[in-house]
């Protein structure tokens, strides 16, 4: 059952479906500035009513499918379950995880269009999470809100949002984990073109971080994968195939350019038995939170 909550002005819903790692807040539209209202699960720490520590936290691009199933293909990352399993092996300290449901998620989590398709909302995306919902749940829960305890994480379009995030909002996110991320987005955007004619270096995107890249002080952590199953289907011999090609530019461009050092400050793996799903991302995620909590 589901017990409605008021926290910092806003309308809130209480509901405990037995993780042992935690319990939800769900706001159904959160409006704590002046963007447009979007729906969060802030999910706390089972003890965190009887503790007073200061949590972590994870924000998630894709919050329809962070917990529960939905999303393309009806899956999900049950997050949930993966930190109860985290917790128990003492792999992860206990952290606050808001998952983030798009409005418009083709718009808000890229830099451009994408063929005849309106992009381009990143920049105000980014802006609204860093500070209006980063802002809400700084004020209003426990947290660290350090960028360096603060992880911004995505998959697909959600992982493409979330590297742009931590370039264009670095005091916010100290930290990203980009998986099968859409680089491809404004450079192999039509599926008939020939593929792969324009290096990443001379993309939107790069113009879009090149600042924050180059300072070391700001600069985030970065972790980002992607699958390598092509099984003849659209979302893994194309979508997949792309993310695979751009992710492997940009993690060279990442060292040679910028002076990223692998499993240092850049953290990258190739999944054998990766597809562009669900699936595959949460079977990836009990690896990557520990590199950063």
């Amino acid at each position: 059952m589901a017990d409605q909550f008021s926290k910092g002005n806003q309308i809130a819903w209480f509901h405990d479906e037995g993780d042992a790692a935690g319990i939800f807040h769900t706001y159904d539209a959160l409006k704590p500035g002046t963007s447009e209202p979007h729906k969060i699960h802030v999910f706390i720490p089972r003890n965190y009513e009887a503790s007073r520590d200061r949590y972590p936290v994870i924000y998630m691009n894709d919050g329809d499918t962070s917990f529960f199933r939905g999303g393309a293909i009806n899956e999900s990352w049950y997050m949930a379950k993966v930190l109860s399993d985290l917790y128990q092996s003492g792999k992860l300290h206990p952290v606050i995880v808001v998952a983030i449901y798009p409005r418009d998620r083709e718009y808000e989590y890229t830099h451009t269009n994408i063929m005849n398709r309106k992009g381009g909302g990143i920049g105000a995306y980014a802006r609204y999470v860093a500070k209006e919902i980063k802002g809400f749940i700084d004020n209003n829960y426990r947290t660290q809100p350090e960028a360096s305890n603060t992880l911004i994480m995505g998959a697909s379009h959600g992982g493409l949002a979330s590297f742009l995030m931590g370039m264009l909002e670095p005091q916010a996110f100290g930290n990203v984990a980009a998986l099968s991320p859409s680089f491809w987005v404004g450079l192999d955007s039509n599926p008939i073109a020939l593929p792969f004619l324009r290096p990443i270096q001379s993309s939107k995107l790069i113009e879009m971080c090149d600042t924050t890249l180059r300072n070391p002080q700001q600069r985030p952590k970065i972790y980002m994968d992607w699958g390598l199953i092509r099984d003849g289907q659209f979302h893994n011999t194309f979508i997949e195939a792309r993310a695979t090609a751009r992710g492997q530019q940009l993690r060279d461009l990442l060292i040679d350019e910028y002076h990223y050092q692998l499993n240092h400050n850049l953290f990258v793996v190739e999944d054998s038995q990766g597809e562009h799903s669900e699936i595959s991302w949460r079977r990836r995620v009990p690896n990557i939170l520990p590199l950063f909590f």
